[in-house]
């Protein structure tokens, strides 16, 4: 499937032309979602969250050998351990905890703005974004929602990569067109429960939902068209608003909406089949042992393992003066051979992810700030471009708050200039830097030096903090005092 979609109206033009007959745009939409329901597209986005849960391949492995036909045929007798080694999650939440493992920094020059975005993005809004990150991760993209609870507060949820289908209008997948969000919910039909698939249409004229089944698309009997914003009024009348913009804000990855578990799938189920197949090897007797048979009596070699398994022994015989016996080959496994390799595999898998070895060796001892930095190279890069779409997904994000807080009257804040700022959660040498921050005093500012502390988690109320110590300490010292009254006093003796 194509990763740019064009524009509903070409799109429903192409598929006329293919169909060789008129469509509706309902019948598009339907068409559209039965493709992408089962596209490899849409199926890497559930693997990625398959295998951040630990549902990974290597359990649904059967061990296998060549039949009698010349054809693969599964052995049940054989130790069949499947142990997944989730390194993929432990990396996932990695970058994840490293680029939104703190709380976020908002600076204008409108404080008033700034408080009333905290107000609004505050822990829960850092928990939404949280799991949105972890989506994006694993879909390669996610989505927030901007919308109104039941108390009247400007809200955000978030949806998975795999339940939403874009329909963009630009090639850089910067704008939407539309958007279709595909769910399943249980309900009770009649007295029987069942699971029902529903999709959301989201247009600029409002929130269409239908039932979804064998390909066609019913209007939901519960309402198939609603706004987005509903205002009730003092005597019960409610009046509807739809947004100047579609409410759904991308959160992505990267510019190319790829998913992580590309990068490293083969990695992690290498890593997961050399687990299982050493402790395979460890407990099972015929890849260790090869017994060699001299005149063994009978001719069943089920019916002289089972013997030697039962009595610990077995019958043999002399035939024409050649004695009987049992030889045994030993074959050893190496468990060095397969450290060597998993360490490779795991190596690897590091590199690919762009991720970090939290017991790398350069951490070992009283690591400098260079080794640290060398260390996270490879995460910081990648989490430049995560924040580089992040950020553009703030500006929307804004551009609601602002709209929200102009409609409830808390202020005109159009065109104001708001940052914000993605604290990383990386390993420092404090007493380094904290060294730094003091050598700096004089050549650059206060509240630069005090957001570079390591100690400071908000530096805005730090530096307040810090005037409000200083106030405190100027109004009980005397000296001070007797200084400053002499000073508004000079004018007076100089006339």
């Amino acid at each position: 499937m194509p990763l740019f979609r064009k524009n509903i109206e070409q799109q429903l033009i192409n598929r006329k032309l293919k169909a060789g007959k008129p469509i509706t745009e309902l019948q598009f939409f339907a068409l559209e979602l039965t493709e992408w329901e089962t596209s490899d597209v849409r199926r890497e986005m559930l693997d990625g969250v398959r295998y951040y849960q630990g549902d990974h391949d290597i359990l649904r492995r059967k061990r296998l050998a060549i039949g009698k036909d010349g054809k693969l045929v599964e052995i049940k007798h054989l130790p069949n351990n499947r142990i997944v080694d989730n390194q993929y999650a432990k990396h996932v939440d990695q970058k994840r905890n490293y680029l939104l493992g703190k709380p976020l920094t908002f600076e204008s020059d409108k404080a008033l703005y700034v408080e009333a975005v905290k107000k609004i993005l505050g822990k829960k809004f850092m928990r939404t974004l949280k799991n949105a990150g972890l989506d994006a991760l694993n879909n390669g993209i996610a989505w927030l929602y901007p919308y109104y609870n039941d108390a009247g507060e400007l809200v955000f949820k978030y949806f998975p990569g795999y339940e939403v289908l874009p329909f963009w209008k630009d090639t850089a997948h910067t704008e939407l067109d539309c958007a279709c969000r595909l769910y399943t919910v249980e309900m009770y039909v009649g007295s029987e429960k069942k699971k029902v698939k529903k999709v959301n249409i989201f247009k600029a004229n409002g929130l269409y939902t239908y039932i979804f089944e064998n390909g066609v698309l019913t209007p939901d009997p519960d309402g198939p068209k609603a706004n987005y914003i509903t205002v009730t009024k003092p005597d019960g009348k409610a009046d509807e608003y739809n947004w100047e913009r579609l409410p759904l804000i991308p959160i992505k990855y990267n510019a190319q909406e790829i998913p992580l578990i590309r990068r490293c799938r083969s990695l992690q189920d290498a890593i997961n089949l050399l687990r299982s197949d050493f402790v395979n090897n460890m407990a099972e007797d015929v890849h260790t042992t090869i017994l060699v048979l001299k005149n063994y009596e009978g001719q069943d070699l089920g019916e002289f393992r089972q013997n030697l398994a039962t009595y610990g022994a077995v019958k043999v015989r002399a035939v024409e003066g050649v004695q009987g016996g049992v030889d045994s080959l030993e074959i050893e496994v190496n468990s060095e051979n397969y450290k060597i390799v998993l360490e490779m595999l795991k190596s690897a898998l590091i590199e690919n992810m762009r991720s970090f070895d939290g017991k790398d060796e350069r951490l070992k001892g009283s690591p400098n700030q260079m080794n640290i930095q060398s260390l996270y190279m490879d995460i910081d890069l990648d989490a430049n471009d995560t924040e580089t779409e992040l950020q553009a997904a703030f500006e929307e994000i804004f551009w609601f708050i602002t709209q929200h807080l102009a409609n409830t009257g808390a202020g005109d804040f159009e065109g104001t200039e708001i940052n914000v700022i993605f604290n990383r959660d990386t390993l420092v040498n404090e007493s380094e830097v904290i060294e730094n921050c003091s050598k700096s005093a004089g050549v650059i500012s206060q509240e630069t030096i005090i957001a570079q502390h390591p100690w400071v988690v908000d530096p805005q109320k730090e530096l307040e903090k810090l005037k409000a110590e200083q106030e405190d300490d100027m109004s009980t010292d005397p000296y001070q005092a007797t200084f400053t009254n002499s000073k508004k006093e000079a004018p007076d003796d100089e006339e």
